[in-house]
């Protein structure tokens, strides 16, 4: 009897990523205003902030957390801020507390010695999430 050879299902990082986003993603969902967004109130306090240092970040005066929370500016922050976040917890084992760490202290020494959140704060996600997907895959020199 022939027997069709299974295919070896191989580990994604991408697939990891999204699934540690999607799941901090409704850790943060908030419904305001009969609309579902992710809570800066809820954000900051998983990440240890205060709400200035959240209101630099994301380019926002810090009223505009406490009276808009919907605002793009801060929703989008939020999301760039967890798919990084997602992207460091991929490198850190899936440790959520300890990616929390790494991306508010953790200087990346291709980046000047600049934090994740600063890089993410200066508008350079992309170029953290890239850091992170090679130092996943490894040495390949």
């Amino acid at each position: 009897m022939d027997q069709v050879p299974t295919q070896r299902q191989q580990h994604d990082p991408a697939d990891q990523g999204t699934a540690d986003y999607r799941r901090l993603a409704q850790q943060l969902c908030d419904v305001v205003d009969g609309r579902q967004i992710l809570s800066p109130a809820k954000f900051i306090e998983m990440m240890g902030l205060d709400i200035d240092s959240f209101s630099s970040n994301a380019h926002v005066h810090r009223s505009t957390v406490i009276r808009a929370p919907a605002a793009e500016s801060i929703q989008s922050h939020i999301r760039t801020s967890l798919r990084v976040l997602a992207a460091v917890a991929a490198v850190s084992g899936g440790d959520l507390q300890a990616a929390n760490f790494c991306y508010r202290n953790e200087q990346l020494t291709p980046f000047n010695y600049k934090t994740a959140e600063s890089l993410v704060a200066e508008g350079r996600a992309a170029d953290v999430v890239d850091l992170m997907t090679s130092y996943e895959a490894g040495f390949t020199g």
